[in-house]
């Protein structure tokens, strides 16, 4: 899946960017023939708290009809990204249930 990856506040490094890659070709499986027509991927450092430095990952997935919309934040950017692919692949599973 051909997936544009925008770093906000923090530059993408290579790592984040194969991994965040990775994260979303796993997510094709569960399209099976769903045509995406877009797929918009942001990662952003969040201002730091008084915990560390926050993390938020965002996917916006085109679908035929729909925009599927995932935000997540955590200490991590590669937890983020994990519970973003998770929640994405229950939203794709409902999308195709009710299609």
């Amino acid at each position: 899946m051909d997936i544009r990856l925008k770093g906000t506040k923090m530059d993408v490094t290579d790592s984040v960017r194969e991994y965040f890659q990775d994260k979303m070709d796993m997510m094709e499986k569960f399209l099976g023939d769903e045509q995406v027509y877009n797929c918009d991927c942001e990662v952003e450092k969040e201002a730091e708290q008084n915990k560390g430095k926050i993390y938020r990952a965002e996917v916006n997935l085109e679908l035929q009809g729909k925009l599927l919309r995932v935000d997540k934040t955590e200490e991590d950017i590669f937890k983020a990204i994990d519970k973003v692919k998770d929640h994405m692949v229950e939203m794709i599973k409902k999308y195709k249930e009710t299609r």
